[in-house]
């Protein structure tokens, strides 16, 4: 039995989303603020009572639903105040069955996911109406304006729910009919679930007896000192786990007698320390003859010596290299690395996660949920991988009918492509301004069946191999080479700082190779520029590489040709107009991929001015830096051509494209990066690339669009 999947529905980001779980291991992945927390907090939140909701964890257009109830709100309006939803969907094997009974929708359930529904809802919407306007007119100033500074609580019904919102809402409990919902899990219309009851009732009984869940959150500050979570040093972390899971002391008879043999020496050397003290009290008439004597007497305890006085040490291993022994030197637990005390404590808190739901024999649910925040603090790349790799094998076999299942939350790149497509769940937040604090989950799952398994294991192992942080980006950049790579951080330094506040992921990925994103960049709808070549060739059957200037010219860019089929030459690709660069999705709808390539640009040298357009990126910055290139303090480029001044533009040109041939490009790329004269200017097919990323992300960052035209 395993949980298979959970909707949520007006919590925090999180306004309507389904979340597919794995069996084992599922991995959240996305930007900052994108909602991975929410989806775990949701958990604490139904099925912890400790952890009470606030006004808050609704999503923020309900707070304006909220508002939105004039005081003389009618039983229609009342039944509309917001409420959050949590519905969980169990996958029940044979020897479960027993256990689910209350949540069968019927006598005709054939095997189908067992749903339970909780909603956070108004205990009595109407008595929560009538004991708001009674609020109000008790606190109610006279001569009140609207004008006021100072208005006294509550403002509004949001403000009146931030500090009755528990009293008010409680937590609601229906059955789910599988057959009732529709692909997506979500009910029919005009569908009714079976009321269970409320938390009041009782009734979370039956999703306690089904699942428990545990969280390790977030890694802090990891040290001796006195915290709180996490933070906490390992030496009290192992002696609450002495407490709970370890053989105790007292059915170990060597230790009683230790013990015994402990407080017996110590009760001899009391009484010699302070039995001179105790001779001086008797001077004052005590204890006399009737009162009872003093005596100090050592008690011991083992759990309060393990979180008092025992301490967590590293033993160092000997020079020889034999084993370390208790006697040999030891430095205390602050000594040693964050990152190895970090897997400790994690190793530590997972087992005794597990040790507690196993003692609860009789009361056992047979679903352990294990929820994991950034496990990656501290841990270097390679013990990031291991854990991953290796968590579930900490834990002893499962027994039959029990199930542990584990989430992730993380930016680890690391930690991310150590497993295939499959376990990870993508956040990504939602770019329409009219939802901007919404977010949505994508199942990379549905993106790995659906994929042909070529592209698919080619966008594995690059994905693995470069550590790309593709997941966790605004927006991504494809770029041709290792120039590109190298010099667009300076372009968009230079001409976009305010790209710098975004968070961009640059590929090299080849123009043979750029096009087998597509389906992941648009399966994910991340904001992406392909910047390529036009890489013109002659359209003979040999199909030799040649000037774009030549007649017949076609291109030999995979990529350009897999997303624009219908041109052939290059005098067609340079036709294109900018607002059909961007690649159509499915052949329907405008995509989230923009084309950027070489384009004709206005070239002079000397008195001769004509419209040019480069291969590459090295030959189109010549073009366009044409007198800058060819002065001879700008040798170490690479680009500078002999006798230049010489030669008439198409001269010059062809000259420069000869060069660029057998240009050693990293160098040009880094000469460039070194060079003090800073007033060469970027390619424009480039900037207008940048310019339209810009468009797409700035407005929804808050920030303006850059001006072009300034010092390039």
């Amino acid at each position: 039995m395993h949980i298979k999947s959970f909707r949520v529905q007006n919590f925090r980001r999180l306004k309507n989303v389904r979340v597919d779980l794995d069996e084992k291991t599922t991995i959240f992945v996305g930007a900052n603020n994108s909602g991975k927390t929410s989806a775990t907090h949701v958990f604490q939140r139904f099925l912890d009572p400790k952890v009470r909701f606030q006004v808050y964890d609704f999503t923020a257009d309900c707070w304006e639903k909220f508002n939105s109830f004039a005081s003389g709100a009618d039983s229609d309006e009342e039944s509309e105040l917001p409420k959050i939803y949590f519905d969980l969907w169990f996958e029940v094997d044979d020897d479960n069955l027993h256990r689910v009974v209350e949540l069968l929708p019927g006598l005709g359930w054939d095997g189908e996911p067992v749903g339970l529904r909780m909603v956070y809802a108004p205990r009595d919407p109407s008595s929560l109406m009538t004991n708001y306007q009674q609020a109000r007119e008790e606190r109610k100033m006279p001569h009140e304006t609207s004008e006021a500074v100072y208005k006294p609580w509550p403002v509004d019904l949001t403000d009146y729910l931030r500090k009755r919102l528990t009293s008010e809402y409680e937590i609601k409990y229906y059955v789910l009919d599988r057959r009732q919902c529709d692909d997506d899990l979500n009910p029919n219309s005009g569908y009714e679930p079976f009321y269970l009851g409320s938390s009041g009732s009782g009734a979370g009984a039956v999703v306690n007896s089904l699942v428990k869940v545990d969280f390790l959150n977030a890694q802090r500050h990891l040290t001796d000192a006195e915290s709180h979570g996490r933070a906490e040093d390992l030496s009290r972390r192992l002696s609450r786990y002495y407490q709970r899971n370890l053989q105790k002391y007292e059915t170990d008879l060597e230790a009683l007698s230790a013990i015994a043999n402990s407080e017996s020496a110590l009760n001899e050397h009391f009484a010699q320390a302070f039995g001179s003290i105790f001779k001086s009290i008797e001077h004052l008439g005590y204890p006399g003859a009737t009162n009872a004597g003093l005596v100090v007497k050592a008690s011991f305890n083992v759990q309060n010596v393990l979180s008092t006085s025992a301490r967590v040490h590293y033993v160092l291993a000997p020079a020889n290299g034999g084993q370390a022994s208790q006697s040999a030197q030891a430095l205390p637990d602050q000594y040693n690395g964050l990152g190895f005390k970090n897997l400790i404590y994690m190793a530590v808190e997972i087992l005794d996660f597990h040790h507690s739901w196993e003692d609860a024999e009789g009361q056992r649910p047979p679903v352990h949920l294990i929820m994991i925040e950034e496990p990656e603090a501290h841990l270097h790349a390679q013990l990031q991988q291991v854990f991953i790799r290796r968590v579930f094998e900490l834990l002893p076999e499962a027994k039959a009918a029990f199930q542990t299942q584990m989430v992730v939350t993380t930016h680890s790149s690391h930690i991310l492509y150590e497993s295939s497509f499959k376990p990870i769940r993508y956040f990504c937040r939602l770019k329409d301004s009219a939802t901007i604090h919404r977010s949505e989950v994508k199942n990379l799952s549905v993106f790995y069946d659906g994929e042909a398994e070529v592209t698919r294991s080619f966008l594995q192992q690059y994905l693995k191999l470069t550590h790309c942080d593709l997941f966790f980006a605004d927006a991504a950049v494809l770029v041709e080479g290792n120039v590109e790579r190298l010099i667009l951080p300076l372009i968009i330094e230079r001409q976009f700082p305010q790209l710098k506040a975004c968070h961009l992921t640059i590929l090299e990925v080849g123009g043979a190779f750029a096009h087998k994103f597509q389906q992941l960049i648009d399966f994910l709808e991340i904001t992406t520029l392909a910047i390529t070549d036009l890489d013109s060739v002659r359209a003979s059957e040999n199909g030799g590489k040649c000037m774009t200037t030549e007649s017949g010219a076609v291109t030999s860019n995979e990529s350009l040709k897999h997303w624009f089929p219908e041109l052939a030459s290059i005098d067609e690709f340079l036709a294109l107009p900018d607002s059909e660069k961007i690649i159509e999705r499915d052949g329907k709808e405008c995509g989230n991929i923009r084309a950027a390539y070489q384009t004709r640009r206005p070239v002079t040298w000397g008195s001769e001015t004509a419209a040019l357009a480069g291969r590459t990126l090295e030959e189109a910055f010549a073009l366009e830096n044409l007198s800058w290139t060819q002065d001879r303090a700008r040798r170490a480029l690479g680009l500078c051509i002999a006798d230049a001044s010489k030669l008439t533009l198409m001269d010059l040109h062809e000259e420069i494209y000869k060069r660029v041939r057998n240009l050693d490009k990293t160098r040009f790329a880094l000469g460039l990066i070194a060079e003090t004269d800073a007033t060469w200017m970027a390619p424009q097919y480039i900037l207008d690339g940048l310019t339209w990323l810009s468009g797409r992300l700035l407005p929804f960052t808050g920030k303006p669009l850059p001006e072009l035209g300034g010092e390039q």
